[in-house]
This record gives structure tokens, C-alpha cells and sequence, in this order.
């Protein structure tokens, strides 16, 4: 049976990506073994299926791939947060900053309900300032409950402290 630690040794690290000194963690290795992504989607599955959640929210892109998977076994809608001008309806949005300047996503307008419990996934925290407008997306509609949940942490970025104190994070892998 695969563990914690084989996923993680699976994980890619590629020196210099996307610019000179960092180290970036490719989760794409790990994607394309049909047994690491059965570890993450039977732990996950585990970890949120006794919360109530109602929709999962999985931000572009690769928080798509575990974020409808996520969907599926919770019982739950999908929605998709993207890049501004992706989706087709009607659309609120948020924006943050990056290291080299400013960007917004966005979410359809009927996407959430107040009665909703969201569970909102992404890949890989780094510097937070993705996953804290998504919150405030989220935010927006009046849900109930936000949890937040990564594949992998990047300590120290930490990244964590900007989601605010009334969001659950969890994450499966630190470094």
C-alpha cells in the first residue's frame, strides 16, 4: 500500500521554474500514477466526508483535477474559479497581488448559495494570495462554512498566515 512518504518522493522538483532559485514542485508526476492519486483522493474523501460539504471549488487549474474528484466522492457540486474572462455567465471576482503584478479570478454569479458548506482545493499553497481572494469569492455569497484544502504546503512562504483565522486549512504535504 502507498504512503505519505511515496507520494511525496514522487513529487517532481524542478530547479529554477518558473525563474532562478525556485524550486518548483511539480505535482504532475504524481498526477499521471494512478496510485498516488487514489491515495489522495481515498484521504481526502475521509478528511471532509463528515462536514456537510455542498460544493467543492476548485481554482484553475490544477486544483480542477482533485477539486472534481473531490466533487464526485463528497456528494457535491463543482465549481470552478478561473482567470478573468474564461467564464461565460455572469461573473464576480476578486483580485490579488503577485510577484510580478496584479491578477483576478473569477466565479459565476450563481455559483453559490448561502446555505452552501464549500470546501475550496488547489494544489500547492506557496504565498497564499491565490486561495485568499477565492475566499473572498467564496465570502461573497454568505456560505455557511469555507474550508480550504492543499495537496502541498510550502512552509515557509507561509503562506497560511493571510487565509484568516475562519477558514479550516489543511494540507496532505509539507516542505
Amino acid at each position: 500500500m502507498i504512503t505519505l512518504e511515496d507520494v511525496k518522493r514522487d513529487i517532481r522538483t524542478v530547479p529554477d521554474f518558473p525563474q532562478k532559485g525556485i524550486m518548483f514542485r511539480d505535482l504532475t508526476s504524481v498526477f499521471q500514477k494512478p496510485e498516488c492519486m487514489q491515495y489522495f483522493e481515498e484521504t481526502l474523501a475521509n478528511e471532509y466526508k463528515d462536514k456537510g460539504i455542498t460544493k467543492v471549488i476548485g481554482i484553475e487549474s490544477r486544483g480542477f483535477i482533485m477539486g472534481s474528484i473531490m466533487a464526485c466522492r463528497l456528494n457535491a457540486g463543482f465549481v470552478p474559479i478561473r482567470k478573468k474572462g474564461k467564464l461565460p455567465a455572469e461573473t464576480v471576482e476578486a483580485s490579488y497581488t503577485k510577484e510580478y503584478g496584479i491578477d483576478v479570478i473569477q466565479m459565476h454569479k450563481d455559483a453559490l448559495c448561502p446555505d452552501d458548506v464549500v470546501l475550496i482545493h488547489d494544489d500547492l499553497l506557496a504565498t497564499g494570495g491565490t486561495m485568499k481572494a477565492a475566499i473572498e469569492l467564496a465570502k461573497k455569497f454568505g456560505v455557511k462554512k469555507v474550508y480550504v484544502n492543499f495537496l502541498v504546503e510550502l512552509d515557509g512562504l507561509n503562506g497560511r498566515a493571510i487565509l484568516g483565522d475562519d477558514v479550516e486549512v489543511s494540507s496532505l504535504i509539507h516542505y
